[in-house]
């Protein structure tokens, strides 16, 4: 990963008020804190950045507010990572969707300077290096009418199949590869969330034009959001919870919006919090998932020691 996605992560961080320093930088990206110094020393002495250092907070800001990121060259995994944020604004159909689709057209010229919204804000869509992985190994197998092999992870446990992959569609908030595995009617939508391995196979597939069945392509309804009070361990001056909108806050006590539930589920089970307040449903979901995955390893440790 080059030093100036780390940059540019950096600078997200004193924008939006939080004080970033080394410690925080090596963590995020499984650094050095020598080497995290090294990016911010680059930062004040050849990107000009006007860095101060707040001892209060124990962290940077910016003397001028006014300073910007100068243009910078792209590199080629940043070019693959603006493919795959193009590919989710294009999909999206909630707030503000018919400006965030036209910014999927622009996302080649798209720069911090040119990134004049008013006081609209883009969807934040975390572009994990795994899914991005199996976003271009998909796309690059559907192109070339190439079967998979995947290997999948979900509540219900785990199973490996071969698939035809046809589209990738994205819808609330989670990526998806629709495709089959022996007829073409019979269609299925695999979150890729939920992939543990991908395999290109030599084996081909024979595309038609009516392959695709219809109900993919068409977009989804808007509908309200489900909302979650949740209480959080730190206090968080942000819009946003690793991607899910803040609608108000409250002390420590977060509404936080959402759409697919699934996706939410995963994002508790690895995100640190406090206490569910709301709604009454999500912590029952919750304690039924966690507590089929506490049987399936009573299970797995009982068959372990009989064998034993």
């Amino acid at each position: 990963m080059s030093n100036m996605h780390r940059i540019h992560w950096f600078d997200e961080q004193i924008r939006g008020g939080r004080f970033p320093n080394s410690s925080w930088l090596a963590l995020e990206f499984e650094i050095s804190r020598r080497q995290a110094q090294r990016d911010i020393e680059y930062m004040a002495s050849s990107l000009r950045a006007p860095l101060v250092y707040m001892a209060k907070y124990r962290g940077y800001c910016y003397e001028d507010q006014t300073f910007r990121l100068p243009h910078l060259y792209m590199t080629e995994e940043e070019q693959r990572v603006l493919k795959y944020l193009a590919h989710r604004y294009r999909h999206y159909n909630y707030d503000q969707s018919d400006a965030v689709k036209r910014v999927a057209h622009l996302l080649e010229r798209f720069t911090l300077e040119e990134q004049q919204m008013g006081s609209s804000e883009l969807p934040l869509f975390s572009a994990q290096p795994k899914q991005l992985q199996f976003f271009e190994l998909l796309s690059h197998a559907i192109t070339d009418l190439r079967r998979v092999h995947i290997h999948y992870r979900d509540h219900d446990g785990e199973r490996q199949f071969s698939l035809c992959p046809l589209k990738m569609i994205s819808q609330f908030n989670a990526d998806y590869v629709v495709g089959y595995e022996a007829d073409p009617v019979q269609q299925v939508a695999i979150r890729l969330e939920g992939i543990v391995h991908v395999l290109i196979l030599d084996e081909r597939f024979e595309y038609r034009s009516d392959a695709l069945l219809g109900g993919w392509e068409e977009p989804l309804p808007v509908r309200k959001p489900f909302v979650a009070e949740i209480r959080l361990k730190e206090l968080k001056q942000m819009d946003l919870w690793q991607g899910y909108r803040i609608r108000a806050r409250q002390d420590h006590i977060y509404s936080i919006e959402f759409y697919d539930t699934d996706a939410f589920l995963q994002h508790l089970f690895i995100s640190e919090w406090e206490e569910i307040l709301s709604p009454g449903w999500l912590r029952r979901k919750l304690q039924q998932s966690a507590e089929g995955l506490m049987d399936r390893l009573a299970i797995q440790r009982q068959r372990k020691q009989n064998v034993e």
